[in-house]
C-alpha cells in the first residue's frame, strides 16, 4: 500500500484489521483469519528476559510455515548465536532488538502478516533477512512501505492512493506501478518534488543484486515466455484452420482476444526479461 504521507495508509490497515471502525461502508473478514500484526510486537518484548526466552518460555520448539523447529535453531536464521540466545534483551543493540522482533514476528501462529514500515531502523543484512522470510512466508502480507526497492522485492501487487478517496490496485511492485500508472495530464513540481520525498529511492542496495521475488521471477521467464509462445503458435493454427471461421462469433471473438492478449504477455515477458538481465548483470557489463 503506497501513497504520499498523511493520506490514510496506516488508517486503512487498522481499519482492515478492525481497530478503527470505517466511517461508511463495512470490513467483512473471511474464515480462519490469523493475523499478526508486526508493529504491536515492539512493545511486547520483555527486557529482562533472555533471547531465548522472549521467543518461547518453557518449550524448545516454535512452529513456522508447519514445520516444527528446535528455537536455538530458528535463532540462528536471525543471527543470534546459542550463547547469545541466553542474553537478557536489555543489553541487546538496536539492530539485535529488530532482528529479535523479526524472530518472534515468524513464530507466530499466522495466515495474515501486516507490517507499517517495517524497513525504519533496519540495518542492511536485517532489511535482507527480512526480504528471505517473507519471500518463504506461505501467507497473506499487508504492507506500508515508502522503501520502493523492498516493495520491488517483496510485493506482487500494489494498491495505490491516486487521490480523491480513489484506491487502484497495480500488478507488481513500485516501478512495475511506474510503468503501468495513468500520466498524470498536469504535473507540478510540487507532485513531482512530494513524490521525490515522500518515497525512499533504491540506491545502491538495488543496484548490487535482484531481490528475491525478482530472482524467482527471472528464473520463471523463460518458460512463461515458451509456455505463452506455444499457445501464440496453437492459436494461430486454430485460426488458420479452413473451418475456424464457421464457429460461432463469441467463440471467434474470445479466440482473437485471447490471441491480442498472449501477443502483448509475450512483448511484456521479454521486456521484462531483459530488464532484469540487465539489473543482475555487474556493474562493468552494463552499456
Amino acid at each position: 500500500i503506497i501513497g504520499p504521507n498523511g493520506v490514510g495508509k496506516s488508517t486503512l490497515l487498522n481499519i482492515l484489521m478492525k481497530n478503527l471502525p470505517p466511517e461508511s461502508g463495512r470490513v467483512r473478514h473471511g474464515t480462519h483469519l490469523q493475523v499478526a500484526y508486526f508493529d504491536q510486537l515492539r512493545a511486547k518484548l520483555d527486557e529482562m528476559k533472555s533471547v531465548r526466552d522472549n521467543i518461547v518460555e518453557g518449550n524448545d520448539f516454535i512452529v513456522f510455515n508447519g514445520e516444527k523447529r528446535h528455537v536455538i535453531s530458528h535463532l540462528r536464521d536471525f543471527l543470534f548465536s546459542p550463547d547469545r540466545c541466553r542474553t537478557p534483551v536489555h543489553v541487546l543493540s538496536g539492530g539485535e532488538k529488530n532482528r529479535l522482533l523479526l524472530a518472534k514476528l515468524f513464530t507466530q501462529p499466522a495466515n495474515v502478516i501486516v507490517m507499517d514500515e517495517p524497513t525504519n531502523d533496519l540495518d542492511m543484512e536485517t532489511l535482507e533477512l527480512l526480504e528471505e522470510r517473507l519471500f518463504e512466508f506461505n501467507g497473506t502480507l499487508l504492507l506500508v512501505s515508502h522503501d520502493r526497492a523492498f516493495l520491488n522485492n517483496v510485493v506482487t501487487s500494489t494498491i495505490v492512493f491516486e487521490g480523491d478517496g480513489i484506491l487502484t490496485e497495480y500488478a507488481g511492485g513500485y516501478d512495475d506501478w511506474l510503468i503501468q500508472r495513468p500520466e498524470s495530464k498536469n504535473p507540478s513540481p510540487v507532485e513531482n518534488k512530494s513524490a521525490k520525498s515522500d518515497f525512499s529511492s533504491p540506491g545502491d542496495r538495488t543496484s548490487k543484486k535482484l531481490g528475491y521475488m525478482e530472482e524467482r521471477e527471472l528464473k520463471g521467464l523463460p518458460l512463461r515466455i515458451e509456455s505463452l509462445e506455444f499457445e501464440q503458435k496453437t492459436l494461430y493454427e486454430d485460426m488458420t484452420d479452413p473451418l475456424f471461421y464457421k464457429r460461432g462469433k463469441e467463440e471467434i471473438a474470445r479466440l482473437k482476444e485471447r490471441l491480442s492478449k498472449v501477443e502483448r504477455d509475450i512483448e511484456t515477458a521479454y521486456r521484462r526479461w531483459e530488464a532484469l538481465e540487465e539489473k543482475a548483470a555487474p556493474p562493468d557489463r552494463i552499456t
